[in-house]
């Protein structure tokens, strides 16, 4: 579904997920359980964090500091460790959110209905931004982006306001961008929990899943 450049696929692998059918909710309290669960255990439980680590030398490697531009899973991470809960946005993002802060790997979130393709994963080139969501213009010159017929909307640290999740969707692209190190059984075992997640919580129906 994604062709990546030749540049970044000796960095970065990509995996991923699409559903249609999807019923995004609004506070969701089906998932209130099992956020308050993943918090707790990541603030008390001894986990490892190669997977953070994995993760901050893939972005090192596509010449990106981690410290100044976080992974999106890294930033969540943080977030829960300091105390604070995950955002809670609707059941899809707060689903996604789940599984990015649990695997410590970033995930990118798309309305399909809004993407144009084909889909490449590339460079950025000078002069390339998109509005984020609740942000200023993203630039992506010389970072990893997403980009499909109408120009860039996605990256491992952020995604875009033209194809960002809104309580009407019902069809959604999931992008998990892995360091291209991590073992096959790895990608698939996070397949299947985002997978399962997502039928379980949204309803929706898988279409299709690559890269495992």
């Amino acid at each position: 579904m994604v062709t990546i450049d030749s540049q970044l696929s000796a960095v970065v692998s990509l995996a991923g997920v699409s559903f249609v059918n999807v019923s995004v909710t609004v506070e969701e309290q089906s998932l209130d359980g099992p956020l308050a669960e993943v918090e707790h255990r990541l603030r008390t439980a001894a986990i490892s964090d190669d997977m953070t680590k994995a993760v901050r030398q893939m972005y090192r490697r596509c010449r990106i500091d981690p410290t100044k531009t976080r992974p999106s899973s890294e930033a969540l991470l943080r977030r829960v460790r300091r105390g604070d809960s995950l955002p809670r946005v609707n059941s899809i993002v707060d689903v996604c959110n789940w599984c990015s802060v649990e695997s410590q790997i970033p995930f990118g979130l798309y309305d399909l209905d809004n993407i144009h393709p084909p889909i490449d994963f590339r460079m950025g080139r000078e002069g390339e931004a998109y509005a984020g969501i609740r942000k200023e213009a993203i630039h992506v010159a010389n970072r990893p982006v997403l980009v499909d017929g109408q120009g860039p909307f996605g990256n491992p640290t952020s995604d875009s306001a033209r194809t960002m999740v809104r309580n009407a969707t019902t069809s959604v692209l999931i992008v998990i961008f892995l360091p291209v190190e991590v073992e096959p059984a790895r990608r698939t075992a996070v397949l299947d929990i985002v997978t399962e997640r997502c039928v379980e919580f949204t309803g929706a129906k898988l279409e299709q899943r690559w890269g495992a």
